[in-house]
């Protein structure tokens, strides 16, 4: 594990947070902007090379990291995340859930099952052990905020593959189940509803299907794609404390799709 110290002010001044999915993308965009905004950032990915980069440019700016590579499809990665967490910054207080993976142009009857069961793996168990392991750290303390990176694909049938549609709106039903069970006890549970955002994933779909990049954004009200950071600001007032008295909600930042 690479780890950085430093310091900042900002709206996450004093906190710890986890962010998954860390290495690209939206989660490395949140990842520089929570820093920025006074967290001690601890990231998870696969990528432990890729997460080293990000850790040196925060350190940097100033600004406290650690990398923890891992992948949150194995219960005991997490886990050991969340530990390292708590070892190394004293508590968890915020957690963003980001890892996904999914697929888009494959009818579901020709869909293998190893695809289905990959969508499964990563967009649903990897939350779930996310938060079976990151809720326990801030029982502990009695607060915290975590935030989910679902998709319009949770709320509607965007095009995208039948297993991540499905996977997605497992994620919102799981997030709002969190919310009403930890409410109680001073956490706050909710997720992010994101519309088409230039990641590699959806880069890599449209290099494979060059038609989907104005289908993405053709039933938009802002015929464009986010950019990671967009998604990552919305992550950061919902992680902190202007967002107080929002709990169990799916927030939409997705160009306008699900409104129209």
């Amino acid at each position: 594990m690479n780890e950085s110290t430093g310091g900042a002010g900002g709206l996450l001044s004093g906190r710890v947070a986890m962010i998954t999915g860390a290495s690209s993308g939206i989660g490395a965009a949140a990842a520089r902007l929570f820093a920025a905004e006074g967290a001690a950032v601890v990231l998870m990915a696969r990528r432990e090379e890729e997460l080293g980069r990000i850790v040196e440019g925060i350190a940097a700016e100033g600004g406290r990291a650690l990398a923890a590579p891992g992948d949150v499809t194995r219960s005991e990665d997490v886990r050991r995340v969340v530990t390292a967490a708590v070892d190394t910054f004293g508590q968890l207080d915020v957690a963003f859930n980001n890892a996904g993976w999914g697929t888009a142009g494959t009818d579901l009857h020709e869909t293998e099952d190893a695809v289905f069961d990959q969508v499964m793996d990563v967009n649903v168990r990897g939350l779930w052990n996310c938060l079976r392991h990151q809720l326990p750290a801030m029982l502990v303390h009695g607060s915290g905020s975590v935030v989910n990176t679902a998709s319009t694909a949770g709320v509607v049938a965007t095009g995208a593959g039948a297993p991540y549609v499905a996977a997605k709106h497992a994620v919102i039903g799981m997030t709002k189940a969190a919310a009403a069970e930890y409410g109680g006890r001073g956490i706050r549970v909710n997720s992010l509803v994101v519309g088409t955002t230039r990641t590699e994933l959806i880069e890599g779909a449209i290099a494979a299907h060059p038609h989907l990049e104005e289908f993405f954004v053709a039933r938009q009200i802002q015929k464009r794609m986010a950019d990671p950071d967009e998604v990552a600001q919305a992550a950061l007032w919902l992680a902190g404390p202007r967002s107080s008295f929002v709990t169990g909600a799916a927030l939409a930042v997705d160009g306008g799709l699900t409104a129209v």
